[in-house]
């Protein structure tokens, strides 16, 4: 508990992550480009700090949590940042969702100053955020893991090393897949029972205990018979997700003609002005086509 933790990105992951360290005693260092976020975690016990190089400065293990590769780069290797103000044998643990390939390259420049680092990203959305049961999948040395693995667990419910660094990232990608392409197939067939007359509702509770139930059914097709699109997991980050995982596809020679597929109804969507709304409005293209709307009986 000794470690002093920094933490870099309070968005909708970020911050419940972050006070989630708070309530397990940690002294958490906190910076982000929105002062309300900040605010609100420093309120609850943290200290704020100006730039990711002054959080850097005051803390053994930094945390970053942010939307994409580039502003990993620009956070951890860029002016007045975390590289700036690490000191030799700090740990970055990035728990962003990012290109595998920039992971490594954040890796190696860190690893030219004595820095060393974890690529962690989380499946689970803002609810588990929330009550710390994410599912964390680790890239990187077993020894730098285990110092961070207990840190992890205030976060998560599962917490993996899969590999070396990069490989978070990669199994991330593959769970991205997983999460598209089941939504996709969840929203085709509610869509299609509804069109046949049959109660959507009553389709969900006669499936959801057999071989088609999931977590992804079980936590989206609530939302979607409420018509509740409030993002746990916007449709613009799934987009970009996807888009890593078919340009690491396309670099490695994999074809991935489902994943390409959903990739388009997404753009759709975003298109339609969607793209902040959570994933699961991807029934709203299906039902478009099919001009009906599934929904919960009043």
């Amino acid at each position: 508990m000794s470690k002093k933790i920094g933490f870099i990105g309070l968005g909708i992951m970020g911050k419940p992550m972050s006070k989630n360290l708070l309530k397990a005693g940690y002294d958490l260092t906190v910076c982000d480009i929105n002062a309300t976020a900040v605010a609100e975690v420093v309120a609850q016990g943290a200290k704020s700090a100006a730039t990711p190089k002054d959080v850097a400065a005051q803390t053994d293990i930094i945390i970053t949590m942010l939307p994409n590769s580039p502003q990993v780069k620009t956070v951890v290797l860029g002016a007045n940042g975390v590289a700036e103000g690490a000191k030799p044998g700090t740990i970055v643990v990035d728990m962003s969702s990012i290109a595998p390939q920039a992971a490594q390259e954040v890796a190696k420049e860190l690893a030219a100053k004595g820095v060393k680092m974890i690529d962690a990203p989380v499946s689970g959305g803002e609810p588990k955020a929330i009550d710390a049961s994410l599912s964390i999948m680790v890239g990187g040395d077993a020894a730098v893991f285990a110092e961070c693995e207990p840190i992890l667990k205030c976060m998560g419910a599962s917490v993996v090393l899969v590999g070396d660094i990069g490989a978070g990232n990669v199994t991330k990608l593959a769970n991205q897949i997983v999460v598209a392409l089941n939504i996709a197939a969840v929203s085709e067939a509610f869509v299609l029972a509804t069109k046949a007359g049959v109660d959507p509702e009553a389709v969900f509770n006669a499936i959801k205990g057999g071989l088609a139930g999931s977590t992804v059914m079980n936590a989206k097709v609530p939302m979607m018979l409420d018509g509740n699109f409030k993002p746990g997991f916007r449709i613009e980050l799934h987009i970009k997700d996807l888009q890593n995982a078919l340009d690491t596809a396309h670099a490695l020679n994999v074809a991935t003609p489902l994943t390409a597929n959903v990739m388009e109804t997404l753009q759709a969507l975003k298109c339609d002005d969607m793209g902040a709304c959570d994933h699961s409005a991807i029934v709203r293209f299906y039902e478009k086509l099919a001009k009906t709307e599934v929904r919960r009986k009043a």
